[in-house]
């Protein structure tokens, strides 16, 4: 094996996801020399687009696949050419009341249909006042949280005053979530509804005195200021080439196909990086180090303890299918249905019993779920034929389906087969009837479980955001030394405990989601403090 001389960078970033791109590309256009290695042999870890089945001309985003975090400045600063589309409907979230098929469909667009439909579902106005009340606070917090997700972390007390309210200041950062659903809203349905932002990607429940659901929900709500999830136009593949591109484009190198094998530092000099590509091992010295990886990952890197294992708890599905399925519910179109979010089996009493079940090692006897089409609202993922033949795309996010449930190898197909169930109860016809089937006459469905994400695309224990979210203010100790409590990768959330590596993933502070505001903020450190 061949082993190449070390070369000197300003910046080596560790993984070429979408943090790492935006890193990459601010710090290039700075002017500082920059090299990318990623393990994969495309960029863009989580936000990528496939064609995921033999002879099926449609290219879906595997994993991540909406966005709603990434700052509109970080769009402007990089000249990124990314166009996403807003969602007409929000959700719908079918049901059966007085043994009849209905459901409850939240219009983004009119809100006199929207209390309509809770009108119809609940008899009554209260709920829908209600959902007015709390959706018009979560929107006051987005308009003063988010804009700070850009700018140095403020502290617990300055996040405190810019909120300026103090009833959503306690219902959303210091009491559980589930006392404010619960206080606020009385169908249960509905408190369903609410609660599942707070659960998607996080293995929790309603009254969690960690806060972990509440953390959760705010990364949900306060998205570019309004809490809108979009359809990336061309799919997630789409928001990684525009980063790529404008890295590239800024003088960036990218090396894919080259594994970070270890780390060195003593904190003070460069950090050496340990690489091995195809031709054999390599190193490169940097002044900085910036690691868009989970943080159980970097001290693996280090050599040192990674602590306990973070733990991923969804099952991912991708389907083509021929034609959308008919619904139970004759009132509903499905090409609204499966526009915006379809909940599946998220009452809130559901979801606290798939909690129960799961984190006592069972199968969810009913697991919840969401989906959405991507086609009805972008249909240029699908290739001429595919749209001549009427394709539509719908991706499942299951909940509540813990790592610790797939130790078993049968344990994939029955956590598929269960989510589909769910699926089917809602439906007027299976959905085994509505798939596609690709060039060698198989069904077009894949899931991918927490241990399949580790292995595929490198989070730990399949955990979408590399670690437990946090609030996005200062924390009172932090993962660095007393004397780095100033620097400025402090500052902006991204430090470790090692003054030239920087965290530029999603487990830094203010990460998770497709984003790109930790890559922005690493790279804002670096340019801060050019010292170092």
């Amino acid at each position: 094996m061949n082993t190449h001389a070390s070369s000197r960078y300003d910046a080596v970033i560790v993984g070429g996801g979408h943090n790492g791109l935006v890193a990459a590309a601010y710090l290039a256009r700075a002017g500082r020399r920059v090299l990318v290695l990623e393990r994969l042999p495309r960029v863009g870890g989580a936000a990528v687009s496939a064609q995921a089945f033999p002879g099926v001309d449609a290219r879906l985003s595997r994993y991540s696949y909406l966005v709603s975090l990434l700052p509109r400045q970080v769009v402007r600063d990089l000249g990124l050419r990314l166009d996403l589309r807003r969602r007409r409907i929000a959700s719908y979230t079918p049901t059966v009341r007085d043994g009849k098929p209905t459901g409850l469909l939240v219009d983004a667009t009119d809100p006199g249909r929207t209390r309509e439909s809770f009108r119809a579902l609940t008899g009554a106005d209260r709920e829908w006042q209600a959902w007015q009340r709390f959706y018009g606070m979560t929107a006051q917090v987005a308009e003063r949280v988010f804009p700070t997700l850009t700018e140095p972390l403020p502290t617990r007390a300055e996040l405190h005053r810019r909120v300026g309210n103090e009833a959503a200041w306690t219902d959303l950062f210091e009491r559980p979530l589930g006392e404010t659903i619960e206080r606020g809203f009385a169908d249960d349905l509905v408190r369903g509804v609410v609660l599942t932002d707070a659960l998607i990607g996080t293995f929790t429940h309603a009254h969690d005195p960690s806060l972990r659901q509440n953390r959760c929900f705010l990364y949900h709500v306060i998205g570019n200021g309004t809490g809108d999830w979009d359809v990336p136009v061309g799919g997630m593949g789409a928001v990684t080439s525009a980063l790529a591109e404008a890295a590239l484009a800024a003088g960036a190198k990218i090396r894919t196909g080259c594994e970070v094998t270890a780390v060195a530092t003593d904190g003070r000099g460069d950090a050496e990086v340990s690489y091995r590509h195809r031709d054999g091992e390599a190193t490169a010295a940097a002044r900085r180090v910036l690691v868009n990886a989970a943080p159980a990952a970097l001290a693996r890197l280090l050599g040192e303890d990674p602590g306990p294992a973070p733990e991923g708890a969804q099952l991912k599905v991708n389907m083509v299918l021929r034609r959308l399925p008919r619904l139970r519910d004759t009132a509903a179109d499905p090409r609204e249905a499966f526009a915006g979010t379809f909940h599946i089996a998220e009452g809130y009493g559901q979801l606290e019993t798939a909690y129960t079940e799961a984190l006592a090692g069972r199968m969810p006897s009913a697991p919840p779920s969401e989906i959405y089409c991507h086609t009805l609202t972008d249909p240029s993922i699908l290739g001429p034929e595919a749209v001549r033949q009427g394709l539509q795309t719908l991706t499942l996010f299951g909940l509540h389906m813990p790592a610790r449930l797939f130790g078993d190898p049968a344990a994939k197909e029955r956590a598929l087969a269960a989510c589909l169930a769910q699926l089917d109860a809602v439906l007027a016809e299976p959905i085994a009837d509505c798939l596609a089937t690709d060039s060698e006459g198989r069904p077009c469905v894949e899931a991918r479980t927490p241990p399949e994400l580790e292995r595929e695309i490198g989070l730990p224990g399949g955990h979408i955001f590399h670690r437990d979210l946090s609030f996005p203010f200062a924390a009172e100790s932090g993962p660095f030394r007393a004397e780095d409590a100033g620097s400025a990768a402090a500052r902006w959330g991204v430090a470790t405990a090692h003054p030239n590596v920087l965290l530029c993933g999603a487990g830094a502070v203010r990460g998770g989601g497709v984003s790109g505001i930790p890559g922005h903020n690493a790279a804002r450190a670096v340019l801060e403090d050019p010292a170092r």
